[in-house]
């Protein structure tokens, strides 16, 4: 196995693994596989969910069963910035919108006018 691992102050913290063998550990596990991710164009509006705006942050994550430390940490920061993503007082930078994107499966993030 091709496994990167990724440590913090000395102790390991995340383990990344090819695609491939990421499905086959789900299939493992029991679970079902997941989809790979789609790159889209902002035009891409064919999706069955989309974020039209960072005020529905909260309610995808929440019916994706993802507690905010969960998600926080998936994408690489805190979960008090998340939280203050998710109230609307801080904007996050175009890398971290692709990030929240990618863990939450959907496509189509499009910036408010």
């Amino acid at each position: 196995m091709g496994i990167q691992v990724i440590s913090r102050d000395g102790q390991p913290e995340y383990a990344v693994v090819p695609w491939e063998q990421y499905q086959a550990l789900l299939a493992a596990a029991g679970q079902a596989p997941v989809p790979a991710p789609v790159a889209s164009s902002h035009e891409d509006n064919d999706t069955s969910a989309s974020l039209s705006s960072l005020d529905q942050l909260a309610s995808l994550r929440q019916a994706k069963g993802l507690a905010p430390e969960q998600l926080a940490r998936s994408v690489g920061i805190s979960p008090v910035y998340l939280a203050m993503i998710e109230s609307g007082e801080r904007r996050p930078d175009a890398a971290i919108l692709r990030s929240l994107a990618w863990h939450l499966g959907i496509a189509g993030w499009s910036e408010p006018s």
